[in-house]
């Protein structure tokens, strides 16, 4: 076995038992695997776009985080920019509490946010009408209220007349880019 596999283990089994994260740094090698059900916090020191940041643990690694429920407007999508301006001034550089779900397809985190001692960033977003509830993957009721409320007072996305959901956009955007 060389050193570096020997490294990784042990690396691993005292990540495992003290945070639950896993990170590996080496000359050649990148690893940030963050196992589910864990809590974690750390400073934001990236905005992404309104539904994905990354974090920065007492560590030193870095988690790229998607938020849980909720999908926010994609980019060049009216309200793009204002969700991720408001989860910039929300979030940036502040200490946040994520509670990972699990991973996607891409690596990141799936995670809800509390901010702020209390405030959960896919509520927040929701209830400012800067982001749908995601009903592919959350059925929480709580989510879809704060959505019709917004819808009702037309607060931000929801003053178009008709805004196309992020999930349609994208479909819309594979289609127009196949053809």
């Amino acid at each position: 076995m060389t050193k570096f596999a020997i490294y990784i283990l042990v690396v691993i089994n005292v990540s495992i038992w003290n945070h639950k994260t896993i990170g590996i740094n080496s000359k050649y090698h990148t690893f940030n695997v963050v196992l589910k059900d864990t809590t974690i916090t750390g400073k934001v020191i990236g905005i992404m776009d309104g539904d994905t940041f990354k974090l920065l643990t007492r560590d030193s690694l870095q988690i790229k985080v998607r938020l849980a429920n909720i999908d926010c407007p994609e980019k060049k999508q009216p309200f793009s920019a204002k969700a991720k301006q408001f989860v910039s001034d929300a979030i940036f550089g502040q200490q946040v509490t994520i509670h990972v779900l699990k991973k996607d397809r891409y690596g990141r985190s799936i995670a809800n946010v509390i901010y702020d001692d209390s405030l959960d960033l896919s509520q927040e977003l929701l209830k400012q009408g800067l982001a749908w509830h995601y009903l592919q993957y959350s059925k929480d009721p709580m989510l879809q209220k704060l959505e019709d409320q917004a819808k009702k007072e037309k607060l931000g996305l929801w003053q178009d007349n008709d805004p196309i959901p992020p999930w349609e956009w994208r479909r819309n955007k594979k289609k127009r880019t196949k053809g």
